[in-house]
């Protein structure tokens, strides 16, 4: 599928996905709402393999993993039904789109982290460096003594590590401090200081990875080297730069919505 026949389909979702909203909210025409949003999840279920997804993050430039507040805008919206989340009967589960994370990491050509409210999302190598000089100019580096200087000096001395591993030797071993260490990590991450540069599973006795499965986190400068991380333009030309992609991109989210993806 061309670039240009995937921003049409994506345009044709925004379109339809905002007159199911505005139809929804104002309770009226049932009928015709119950059509359009049959036709809007039609033409959003559209990618089956990772191959598929890889393409569509290098077209759109920005994708969520999951709910972005902005309706049909994330890689589980835009995965055909099949590709998403499903409870098995044995109590295990399948999630084709989760397992395609690692894939997607190492050959995708894009970076992956917790970029949007503090939720994971890609972002195309081609987008980064605009990314990341607004980023970090909303988002300080860390003060000298501070706990995610700490983090960071260890990270990059070590060059990477699974979070746990991270979190252990940061000395957050005691009770209740894995979600206080995991806080400091998501903003570092949202300050792009720290991604995901694979994922690692747990293998059992039969030689199989199972479970959830923790994210191998580095730097960006270390995985993609301090050119990657460098942009000509100022922050805020940066900002207007992806604002104006993301408005023409998504022409029925608001002003504020495409703000809070990039804050």
């Amino acid at each position: 599928m061309t670039k240009r026949q995937n921003l049409v389909k994506l345009y044709i979702v925004t379109f339809f996905s905002g007159v199911v909203q505005i139809l929804h909210d104002s309770q009226f025409l049932i009928g015709i709402f119950g059509t359009l949003s049959y036709l809007c999840d039609m033409l959003r279920y559209n990618i089956h393999d990772c191959a598929e997804m890889m393409d569509t993050i290098q077209q759109i430039g920005f994708l969520p993993l999951l709910e972005s507040g902005i309706y049909g805008f994330s890689a589980n919206a835009l995965v055909d039904p099949d590709c998403r989340y499903v409870q098995l009967p044995d109590g295990g589960w399948d999630w084709p789109l989760w397992k395609w994370k690692g894939d997607i990491v190492r050959e995708g050509d894009c970076v992956y982290g917790k970029f949007f409210a503090g939720k994971a999302g890609f972002i195309s190598t081609e987008w980064w460096p605009d990314f990341c000089n607004y980023r970090r100019s909303t988002h300080p580096a860390p003060d000298e003594g501070s706990i995610e200087e700490t983090i960071l000096a260890i990270l990059s001395s070590r060059g990477s590590m699974i979070t746990r591993e991270l979190r252990s030797a940061c000395g957050f071993d005691g009770p209740k401090m894995r979600s206080r260490f995991d806080s400091y990590v998501t903003r570092l991450q949202m300050a792009c200081r720290i991604v995901t540069e694979d994922f690692v599973y747990p293998i059992d006795k039969h030689g199989h990875e199972y479970g959830w499965g923790w994210s191998l986190l580095t730097t960006p400068e270390l995985l993609y080297g301090k050119p990657a991380c460098q942009c000509p333009r100022s922050p805020d030309e940066s900002y207007k730069r992806m604002m104006d992609y993301l408005q023409n991109l998504l022409p029925d989210a608001s002003e504020n919505q495409i703000r809070k993806l990039l804050k």
